[in-house]
């Protein structure tokens, strides 16, 4: 069965943009209503395949006594807190990919302080505006965040010292393609911290090609070894899981799936 890649894409931008009216969506990524708490939902990323799936549990990490946090742009989409371990500095360029409603670029704005920057990146509309309405009452002016695809960057090469990503590459049809752009818009020496989700082993073939398990954070995972290859082929050095959590998930998905932290640096 041939992927739909156009298919994949839009039921995801459904989910997010669902996301950000309160509404949930089923596993096409239609909307299945408001099941929300203060306008927001309370999914997940991670839903298993059926209707207003609750996710898996687990998936989302806990924010609330993070330096930088700020609690309306913290949808609980993530299955990592990636700046913790990012080694952030005062005056570093940030570029978080699958930025969303702010939430870890927030985080990252507290290391980087007022002479550093942080860009966000992310490809649904309405993620985008709710995220510069956050950082608007944030008082932020070295914050921004931008629409785009992973797969084709919109920033210049060597821009940044770092990129973040939080449970998003699993979402991207081309993982290769996208590490090859992290590769080529971080600086020469520059460095990735990404959290993610991988599996145990390849997943069968109808969920590989599911846009609704793919934009539920489930179909487009790799393996563990294939997506530390996808990492190795764009020329990362010093590839390093930071730390792996199982998840549990739906008893219909027989195959374990793990939420992972990897770094690497791009050799000077």
């Amino acid at each position: 069965m041939k992927l739909d890649i156009k298919g994949v894409k839009d039921a995801i931008k459904l989910r997010y943009s669902a996301a950000v009216s309160g509404s949930q969506s089923d596993s096409a990524g239609n909307c299945c209503g408001d099941n929300s708490k203060e306008g927001k939902s309370s999914a997940g990323c991670c839903g298993i395949e059926g209707c207003c799936s609750a996710g898996v549990p687990g998936m989302s990490s806990d924010y609330k006594d993070v330096s930088g946090h700020f609690e309306d742009a913290d949808y609980g989409l993530g299955c990592g807190i990636p700046v913790m371990v990012a080694h952030l500095k005062p005056g570093e360029v940030v570029l978080d990919l699958g930025s969303g409603a702010g939430n870890d670029s927030f985080v990252a704005r507290s290391f980087v302080g007022e002479s550093g920057r942080v860009t966000g990146v992310d490809f649904t509309p309405e993620m985008v505006l709710k995220a510069r309405e956050n950082a608007k009452k944030l008082g932020y002016s070295n914050v921004d965040f931008i629409e785009g695809d992973i797969e084709s960057i919109p920033l210049g090469d060597n821009y940044a010292d770092i990129v973040l990503s939080n449970c998003v590459l699993n979402l991207v049809p081309d993982k290769e393609q996208a590490f090859r752009e992290i590769f080529r818009v971080l600086k020469p020496g520059g460095r990735f911290c990404i959290s993610d989700v991988v599996s145990e082993e390849e997943l069968p073939e109808e969920i590989r090609t599911s846009p609704g398990f793919i934009a539920g954070c489930v179909g487009g995972a790799l393996t563990r070894a294939q997506y530390l290859s996808c990492i190795g082929k764009a020329g990362f050095a010093q590839v390093k899981v930071q730390s792996e959590k199982p998840l549990k998930t739906d008893e219909s998905l027989a195959i374990m799936i793990f939420s992972i932290t990897v770094t690497g640096i791009k050799p000077v």
